[in-house]
């Protein structure tokens, strides 16, 4: 027995308020299971057992977020490292063993034995602070631009049921003196009762630019709609609301915004990520959050492929050469990437020009912009390697 457990292997199904953790030996057999509660005592009791039984244990999780966050801090603690499982490896690996129930247990036990079988899972690494700091700060950065989407498109409904001319005489999305209109002049009626001279008086009052052109864009669509439609004074002030909403939010992702460029500009690499053209501060911070440790990238060529953009051969038989975009990869990092190299094509450069000649060769916009993306992952890597900033002109090489 005592040679059986030299190793162990344990799967953690992570959870809100409990997990489970299953240990299996070096034979796939059940030593460990056990229901733990997602708290400190009850954590560091079971690591204390598990711990006791083998020379070595290896860590397993499913979920490598706020769930178990607390566990993997533990692990950290106690000079352990766990490995990630994808849930759909461990959906895909559970029809393969006897049985068809859907337990904790089983799915513990389930990531303990895939982990025993595999070698080839990403190692889990808990964030150090400036890298946990910029994670908390992009996710709430994220949260905040989707309520300000979901607004916008409710703001959009409403004045489309009563006023659809003004509806789409502005870009709300991109046009601060129009939700300020929305604040206090809603239906047709009140912007023709108030005039140019007053309209424009009032908007200047409260810093809009342009107020003339706002007024009488404003004035000129009131002029087309004459009939009060039922419930338009309800949904006038449920859009004056809404406005009121989004121009509020507009200031917390101000601050939000402010707040990522000064924790991301004390990373000792941020003026040589920020270098990079179209990677600034907030994709250099997502870049930060979503790449982790670079140490843990052999080369340019990895990193590329956690993102996504280095092709996979489905070949068979006779079919060679058949390479589709990869299943498996990170979605943030992709689109780190793909945005940065995006922006970088506005302006002229060695950019705008490989993205030029792909779209020469035939290419589309977005597989040009993926092979640009491909090509600025080496570039970045290179300046992280040699500590150095991007310059339109590379270094001179010098004899040894």
């Amino acid at each position: 027995m005592a040679e059986q457990l030299t190793r162990l292997w344990v799967g953690i199904d992570a959870g809100k308020a409990h997990h489970w953790l299953a240990a299996v030996d070096e034979t796939g057999a059940t030593i460990w299971s056990k229901k733990v509660s997602n708290d400190e005592s009850a954590i560091l009791t079971a690591l204390d057992e598990i711990l006791a039984l083998a020379d070595r244990v290896h860590w397993a999780v499913d979920i490598a977020g706020t769930a178990s966050a607390l566990f993997l801090a533990l692990l950290a603690a106690h000079g352990q490292q766990a490995v990630y499982v994808p849930g759909r490896t461990v959906n895909r690996m559970s029809g393969s063993y006897r049985g068809e129930a859907k337990t904790d247990a089983r799915d513990a036990y389930v990531i303990a034995d895939t982990a025993r079988l595999r070698r080839d899972f990403t190692s889990i690494r808990v964030p150090a602070q400036l890298a946990a700091d910029l994670a908390l700060l992009t996710a709430h950065r994220t949260d905040l631009i989707t309520d300000r989407v979901r607004m916008l498109n409710r703001l959009r409904d409403v004045l489309t049921g009563i006023f659809p001319a003004l509806e789409r005489a502005f870009d709300y999305s991109d046009h601060k003196g129009a939700l300020i209109l929305l604040t206090r002049h809603q239906t047709p009626a009140a912007i023709r009762r108030h005039g140019q001279a007053r309209l424009t008086a009032w908007l200047r009052g409260r810093n809009v630019r342009n107020p003339d052109a706002v007024a009488a864009t404003a004035l000129q669509v009131a002029r087309t709609q004459h009939v009060t439609l039922p419930g338009q004074d309800v949904a006038a002030g449920i859009a004056a609301d809404i406005a009121t909403q989004i121009l509020a939010l507009d200031d917390r992702l101000k601050h939000i915004d402010q707040q990522i460029r000064q924790t991301f500009r004390t990373h000792p690499q941020a003026h040589i990520i920020e270098s990079l053209p179209g990677m600034g501060p907030i994709l250099g911070a997502e870049f930060i959050v979503a790449a982790g440790d670079l140490s843990t990238y052999a080369d340019a060529g990895h990193l590329a492929s956690a993102a996504g953009l280095v092709p996979v051969s489905r070949d068979s038989g006779r079919r060679t050469g058949n390479l589709h975009r990869p299943k498996r990869y990170s979605r943030r990092l992709r689109r780190v990437f793909y945005l940065s190299a995006q922006s970088s094509i506005i302006r002229e450069g060695p950019n705008r020009d490989y993205y030029l000649k792909k779209r020469a060769e035939g290419c589309k916009h977005v597989q040009a912009v993926i092979a640009l993306a491909r090509r600025r992952v080496d570039v970045l890597w290179a300046l992280l390697r040699d500590g150095r900033p991007f310059t339109l002109h590379p270094p001179v090489a010098q004899a040894a």
